[in-house]
């Protein structure tokens, strides 16, 4: 009897994704009918079928053609429809841990319940004798429980009555006390709204904690003082639903300190739909969201590997890393961009961009300064390649990288502008507008390479449904040619998709798998990334050696990152060099490679420590434009002493105190780690 035929590397993955699929639709079948007290065991299985759903994942992604025993027709068909699958699975599992997550929400109770409460103790002893009337008010009070929620949701409804003490959980919260009248200004989706109290203070509250005020009852004293106190037995104990975004913090700095904006609104220096900038106020938080946390290697959940920096012995090099979205986008121009008044000078136009699904910031945030003419300040324009002595931060072309499984992943294209009021000397930075690009179809395909024209919203990204200037569709007339006139007065963004060649695809590969950047410095990134690898797996001792690495490279490339004015300065550095080299030298990767430690530590090295560079300081003209000095002159010093050895050992300059972090990189304190999708 012949033997049974081995199944393949991808028939395999099939037959795992099919269980995972039946285990799915059982462990959703069970959530469906489970009882609250069952759920913490549910979603503890939720969380073990997305790791093994991700494993399998992981798995397919690894799997090639010529690891088949056998030819297998429509290959890469089979194994695109397979990722599909579980991507599928991965979201259905996804929002079902949301689901499940919600068993420590507590739902409001209203003030009719407590004269429920009352009118059952009163009638004690006469239940016998009311069964099926009590059966009908609690009916009926089920039903005004729903009404009431209603109307507490209503957008209308602007007063609300505290049913209990909240105490501020972290900064932007609103204390209040029980009894105490709210003003509600915005009725988040997440259930924290942006209240304000008799005193005028505004901050998130929780909406459990709120019951609809009727000023009717203010004569009822007594009796609302009884309903409160019954409110407040269930509000000391209710549990205050999670924040369903990861970056609420900056949200909140953008509403709760909007007084500002309002101001200058009612003064008509901006529109009404213009707000604090959220990706200014996520950039100030720390370093998370920059380029020189993104372009640090990212460790695998085990941490015991880099998951994005891999050796190719074959080549002696860093292998290239696919990705799922790996592109080149274009910015053109904004247009109609509404212009602040006279109270305010803007410094600095700008769209700021990243990788986002809604709700998540996924890369890092980048930054393209705009220019415009004086006589058309309303349009914004790019540089569609930057070349020469042209700055980075014009560089209106950009690459993007990402291998987040979201089905929902775009680019968000945040416009602002860095401002100074004239009477008081206040700086800020304002949002002009938000648009977001979705890069994949309901169907996973990939939106086409082509010009789009994105129109502006205004308000911040987690607000939908506000204009940037409502005062545009306030003039627009009822007939058709004045709403197509309207629609073309409305602020928007074009950019362009560009289609990638071999070539750049074979660029883009060598980059980390979660990053966004600019076209006009991407082979310096390549180059810090050949050193990386050689340092982290060709020339370490052992793979197991936690040690500090001495490499200056390593340890002070990640600053540039955060300065482009340096970036610019390695970049001119770089490009003279390259002029004097021989077409042969140019292919000589390993020769290449060290010529460029060498521009290196001749150019942007020295900057760093030097007591004569004045502090980056973003949109400060004065600032900018002492800082390229300095730069320009030593690097003008550098290129007649063909070197920075004079420059570093005279007295004329004068450097900060030396610090063992200048030289060593540790890895173990720089390098991402992954995590876990909730």
């Amino acid at each position: 009897m012949a033997g049974r035929r081995a199944r393949g590397p991808l028939q395999r993955v099939q037959r795992r994704s099919r269980e995972l699929q039946e285990q799915v639709a059982a462990l959703r079948a069970e959530s469906a009918a489970s009882a609250p007290g069952q759920r913490k065991a549910l979603s503890q299985r939720c969380m073990e079928l997305k790791k093994s759903v991700e494993e399998n994942t992981n798995v397919l992604q690894n799997l090639k053609k010529a690891d088949e025993p056998a030819p297998v027709g429509s290959y890469n068909q089979r194994k695109e429809e397979e990722e599909k699958l579980l991507q599928k699975l991965s979201q259905q599992l996804q929002k079902l841990a949301l689901i499940l997550d919600q068993d420590n929400v507590t739902v409001n109770y209203t003030v009719d319940e407590g004269h429920q409460k009352d009118a059952q103790t009163e009638d004690e002893n006469e239940e016998d004798d009311g069964d099926e009337e009590s059966s009908e008010e609690e009916d009926s009070d089920e039903a005004d429980d729903e009404d009431e929620d209603q109307l507490l949701d209503d957008p209308n409804v602007k007063e609300c009555i505290a049913v209990g003490n909240f105490n501020a959980q972290q900064e932007g919260d609103l204390t209040f006390k029980k009894g105490e009248v709210l003003v509600i200004h915005d009725k988040k989706a997440d259930g924290w709204w942006v209240a304000e109290n008799s005193e005028g203070e505004r901050g998130l509250v929780p909406k459990t904690y709120l019951a609809v005020y009727n000023r009717d009852e203010e004569s009822q004293e007594e009796e609302s003082e009884e309903q409160i106190e019954v409110e407040d037995e269930t509000a000391d104990g209710t549990k205050i639903k999670k924040r369903t975004d990861s970056h609420w913090s900056a949200v909140r700095k953008a509403v709760t300190e909007n007084d500002t904006v309002e101001i200058l609104a009612t003064m008509g220096a901006v529109p009404a739909g213009f707000r604090l900038s959220t990706l200014f106020q996520l950039l100030e938080e720390g370093n998370q969201f920059r380029a020189s946390y993104f372009i640090q290697p990212e460790l695998t959940p085990s941490q015991l590997a880099f998951k994005d920096l891999v050796w190719n012995s074959e080549k002696n090099t860093i292998h290239r890393r696919t990705a799922r979205v790996s592109m080149i986008i274009t910015l053109w121009s904004c247009k109609m961009i509404p212009v602040p008044g006279v109270s305010i000078q803007v410094l600095s136009r700008h769209v700021r961009l990243c990788l986002f699904d809604g709700n998540r910031v996924l890369s890092n945030i980048h930054t393209v300064r705009a220019t415009w003419q004086p006589k058309n300040p309303e349009t914004w324009t790019f540089s569609p390649r930057v070349t020469g002595i042209l700055p980075s931060l014009l560089d209106g072309d950009c690459f993007v990288r990402s291998n987040s499984s979201s089905s929902d992943i775009g680019i968000l294209f945040e416009l602002g502008i860095t401002y100074i009021r004239n009477s008081t000397g206040e700086r800020g930075e304002l949002s002009c507008g938000w648009a977001f690009l979705k890069l994949f179809t309901s169907d996973g395909v990939p939106v086409p390479s082509k010009t789009h024209e994105l129109l502006l919203n205004g308000g911040t990204p987690y607000e939908r449904g506000v204009e940037v200037d409502p005062s545009v569709s306030r003039r627009a007339s009822g007939s058709v040619f004045h709403q197509i006139l309207t629609l073309r007065k409305q602020p928007a963004l074009l950019v362009k998709l560009r289609s990638l060649s071999m070539q750049s695809k074979d660029i883009l590969n060598l980059l980390p798998e979660t990053l966004i950047g600019s076209m006009c410095y991407i082979h310096l990134l390549i180059f810090y990334r050949q050193i990386l690898g050689d340092a982290l797996l060709k020339d370490r001792i052992s793979m197991q050696s936690a040690d500090l690495i001495c490499n200056p490279i390593l340890a002070t490339f990640p600053q540039l990152m955060d300065q482009p004015d340096l970036m610019d300065a390695l970049r001119s550095a770089w490009a003279d060099k390259e002029r004097t080299l021989k077409r042969s030298e140019k292919r000589d990767q390993e020769f290449l490679k060290s010529l460029f430690v060498l521009v290196y530590h001749d150019s942007v090295f020295p900057l760093l420590q030097s007591t004569f560079l004045p502090s980056h300081k973003w949109a400060e003209e004065e600032s900018e434009a002492s800082r390229w000095k300095v730069i320009a002159d030593f690097l003008k010093k550098s290129r007649e002493n063909d070197g920075a050895l004079q420059s570093l050992l005279t007295s004329e300059n004068t450097h900060k105190a030396f610090d063992i972090s200048e030289l060593t990189y540790d890895f173990l304190g720089e390098t991402r780690k992954t995590n876990p999708v909730l």
